[in-house]
């Protein structure tokens, strides 16, 4: 859920006698260039120590190219790093890493087979005299800084990696960065899956390495989290910087005029149209994490689902999918029962799902825009037993095309998109798909504001053509934006719905937050 950035104290400037160079960081006249692409043109900016410097722009505006450069993952086309007031060149991220530079990605790289102790410490393990694991210090270890780092409630060092939530894979990765002597750290989207404990916390971190002279660099695409936390605000703008800002002199509407060129004040309100027949009718559904949902949804409606994190909405997403068994109650999709644990038979009556997870759950990163986009439609493409290549591409291009995806060609792998675009990828998959209903967990999830804009108005098109809508987002003015109706989750059961004339944050909230609900054993959001 989203917090008003009121709630906690304004950003604290750096004392007079900070650091004038120790720590601080930035980039020189540099430019990066991939092909006949630019991603990065004469981009000077500084990261000075003890401040934290908040890095926005749209999805594809420069902003992972430049962390990049900082930490040795990409070498600039021209200019070069500054690191301590002086001009550096990493080869790698090692030679970045032991330069003091660190970077918390939006994806964590999280070893799958060994525990939580190990991944955080993982070339730089404790050993015996005889050099073999000393797990009696790597315990003492890890038990201090979850301790130190306010995680000790959230992370058991012994689970082991493959078993992590999304939440705790991002927590391991900032305490790994955290381990020797950094200079500069970067967080990359970090709270993109935490809970609201787990984000008070990582706030308090970020601010506690600020007034210890750390230069900090916090890269989101939420306002209210940079108007916590930042001291200033750059924003680059197709591959140039737009601007820096004074955090406490400037206005949400002047940064969103800085990213985009534009005023997007009117473009986050959908008009609500007369809903249709009955398409999508979930009665008493029971899974493992969720327990005797009912909800409705017509065609032409949006219907937004709510709740907390541990509220069981991605649960019940997957449930409906067929990913996922359901244990008792049905699901029928224009009066026809759905299948369950049976994702092509769902798929082929007509439902599609977007997963939170698009990286891990909904796209091929290695593979083409061409193939992901054509992927559910592969039997209208086929002659005989063979896919029409041409058949395929004119497709791809079409759905392209009309999400306005930012790409050389269709042929574009789809790793080497920004989280945006790879976002209108999933959602042009199932637009060539034309299903009845369609089901988006949060959609929006590590989006800038332009790209925001851009899939609410996909959303809207799809109502008005016709499609059942199920949105579940974190986000309330994404939920109020865009829902006719609002059901609210908690603890695995559905708490309330809400008419889009009585919605508001706080009767979402108070609906999201009932105490009268049993817990049900493994929910999660």
């Amino acid at each position: 859920m989203s917090r008003a950035h009121d709630t906690n104290p304004a950003p604290r400037p750096p004392t007079p006698d900070s650091h004038a160079h120790a720590g601080s960081a930035g980039v020189q006249n540099v430019s990066k260039r991939f092909g006949p692409v630019q991603a990065l043109g004469g981009v000077t900016l500084d990261f000075p120590a003890g401040q934290v410097t908040a890095l926005m722009g749209e999805n594809g505006a420069g902003k992972s190219t430049l962390l990049k450069i900082l930490t040795g993952d990409h070498q600039p086309t021209e200019g070069h790093v500054v690191l301590d007031g002086r001009p550096v060149q990493f080869y790698s991220p090692t030679d970045a890493r032991r330069a003091g530079v660190r970077i918390i990605p939006q994806e964590p790289e999280i070893i799958p087979h060994v525990s939580v102790a190990e991944n955080v410490y993982a070339g730089n393990l404790p050993r015996t005299a005889a050099r073999r694991l000393d797990r009696t210090e790597l315990r003492r270890r890890i038990t201090a800084d979850l301790h130190r780092y306010g995680f000790e409630k959230v992370l058991d060092p012994d689970t082991i990696g493959s078993h992590l939530t999304p939440a705790q894979r991002q927590l391991v990765e900032i305490m790994r960065a955290l381990t020797g002597e950094a200079k500069v750290i970067a967080f990359d989207e970090p709270t993109s899956s935490l809970s609201e404990h787990e984000v008070d916390a990582l706030f308090a971190l970020i601010r506690r390495l600020r007034d210890q002279g750390i230069a900090v660099i916090y890269v989101s695409h939420r306002m209210q989290e940079i108007f916590q936390l930042a001291d200033r605000i750059a924003v680059l703008r197709d591959g140039e910087l737009a601007g820096v800002q004074d955090a406490r002199a400037t206005t949400e509407g002047e940064l969103v005029r800085l990213m985009v060129g534009r005023d997007l004040s009117t473009m986050f309100t959908r008009e609500r149209v007369t809903p249709g027949p009955l398409v999508l009718d979930v009665r008493q559904v029971t899974t493992d994490a969720v327990r005797g949902v009912s909800l409705q949804v017509r065609a032409g409606e949006v219907v937004g689902l709510a709740g907390l994190i541990g509220a069981g909405r991605s649960e019940l997403a997957l449930a409906l999918a067929g990913d996922l068994p359901v244990h008792s109650g049905t699901v029928t999709l224009d009066g026809q029962r759905l299948p369950t644990g049976r994702p092509g038979a769902v798929i082929r009556a007509g439902l599609g799902l977007a997963p939170e997870e698009r990286k891990a759950q909904a796209l091929f990163l290695h593979r083409s825009i061409r193939d992901n986009t054509s992927l559910v439609v592969l039997e209208r493409l086929r002659r005989f037993r063979f896919v029409r290549r041409g058949a395929e591409r004119e497709l791809a291009q079409e759905y392209t095309d009309r999400l306005r995806v930012r790409t050389p060609s269709i042929e574009h792998e789809v790793r080497k998109l920004s989280g945006g675009n790879q976002q209108k990828v999933v959602l042009a998959r199932w637009l060539a798909r034309k299903p009845k209903v369609l089901i988006l967990d949060e959609p929006t999830r590590g989006i800038d504001v332009g790209a925001k804009a851009e899939i609410y108005r996909i959303i809207a098109d799809l109502a008005e053509e016709g499609v059942a809508l199920l949105v579940i987002s974190s986000e309330l003015p994404e939920i109020l934006g865009l829902a006719d109706r609002i059901v609210v989750m908690q603890n695995g059961r559905v708490t309330g719905e809400l008419d889009r004339a009585e919605a508001t944050e706080e009767t979402i909230l108070n609906l999201a937050m009932a105490d009268d609900i049993a817990p049900v054993p493994g929910a999660s959001a």
